[in-house]
């Protein structure tokens, strides 16, 4: 692999105990079911790449973004058990960001097209839910919160018709944010 396939990839370092410490796994792609090779995960290092970690096994459950760097207590930091079930790479993008936001499921309401950060979907657009979407290009966080804060969803490329049909029911998505390759 040469040094430029390298820095297309990602590396995460999970630790069973904070700071570091204790049984570790590397994974430089995505892992569906983590439970085989630990039993509990306490800290973290993004040496680096973008990743999702998620609670539950193939990609379901609370959804958290890790970007390049240390979290030697992340878990308490974040208020996550200390169960890490899943972790999805994200891959870096270079291209636009393009993405339809849709105030219904199935693509139906209003609908308004983003190709930037929107910090507050009420104030921008005057749309009080979004619960369809379709992504055209990049990637993106969905936050329950304006600002970019609370619970996030992690939306690639592709059609997504029913949040609600993700296990995301009763949530509102309030802003949205690209994955850039600086982490955000």
């Amino acid at each position: 692999m040469t040094n430029t396939d390298m820095s297309m990839r990602g590396k995460i370092i999970f630790y069973e105990e904070r700071n570091f410490q204790g049984r570790h796994y590397e994974c430089m792609s995505d892992c569906s079911d983590m439970s085989s090779y630990m039993s509990r995960c306490h800290s973290c290092r993004v040496e680096s790449g973008c990743f999702m970690v998620y609670d539950r096994t193939n990609y379901m459950g609370n959804q958290y973004f890790m970007k390049r760097g240390e979290y030697a207590d992340y878990m308490s930091m974040m208020g996550m058990r200390d169960c890490i079930r899943s972790c999805r790479m994200i891959p870096m993008h270079r291209g636009q960001f393009r993405m339809k936001i849709y105030e219904r499921e199935n693509f139906g309401g209003q609908s308004y097209e983003l190709m930037d950060d929107c910090d507050n979907m009420v104030d921008r657009y005057r749309m009080n839910d979004c619960q369809s979407c379709h992504v055209f290009d990049g990637h993106w966080l969905m936050y329950e919160q304006p600002n970019y804060r609370g619970r996030m969803m992690y939306m690639r490329p592709g059609e997504y018709r029913s949040f609600r049909d993700m296990g995301m029911s009763g949530m509102r998505w309030m802003s949205m944010r690209r994955i850039m390759d600086s982490g955000y």
